[in-house]
């Protein structure tokens, strides 16, 4: 397992995700153990991008998404299927792209540093939703496209690696 990210220097955002994308994968390699593998993916996205918050929280067929592991300070630790940008990416389905977080209905304010956010959904191997990947960041319009799919990506590369249903 490698130590540390090459990370490039003076890159826009499409550069670092073409760099670190496949390492993140290679790290991930033989690791089927899920609260490693998001681990190690939060602290990846982090130190890459200096996000202000990087983590997953898990479906434990409760109604709501428990707090997994992250890099950032402290968060909520449940949130409900029907609240906030997580609680719409996991009922969605989908990826969530929220320039500036005080204009989506029912954000959830974990924090009040957090100005734009990108949440997409976790899924199996199965192709099953059991979680989301949430990342926030301290400045408005920071996600776009770009943030999109490349993240979109990279969650389609572990989710062979996923062979759990958390509920």
């Amino acid at each position: 397992m490698a130590e540390q990210l090459y990370i490039p220097t003076q890159a826009g955002k499409r550069e670092i995700y073409s760099s670190i994308i496949p390492q993140i994968l290679a790290l991930s390699e033989g690791e089927n153990d899920l609260i490693a593998l998001t681990a190690n993916i939060s602290a990846a996205l982090k130190e890459a991008f200096n996000f202000f918050w990087v983590g997953f929280y898990f479906d434990r067929g409760q109604g709501e998404l428990v707090l997994g592991p992250f890099q950032g300070p402290i968060a909520c630790t449940r949130i409900k299927y029907d609240k906030g940008v997580c609680g719409h990416s996991f009922s969605t389905k989908s990826t969530v792209v929220v320039p500036d977080v005080d204009q989506f209905p029912g954000h959830i304010a974990c924090s009040s540093a957090s100005r734009s956010e990108i949440v997409l959904p976790l899924k199996n191997a199965n192709g099953e939703v059991i979680g989301v990947l949430d990342i926030d960041s301290d400045q408005l319009n920071d996600f776009d496209e770009i943030d999109a799919r490349y993240l979109e990506e990279l969650m389609e590369g572990i989710a062979s690696k996923i062979n759990v249903n958390l509920r």
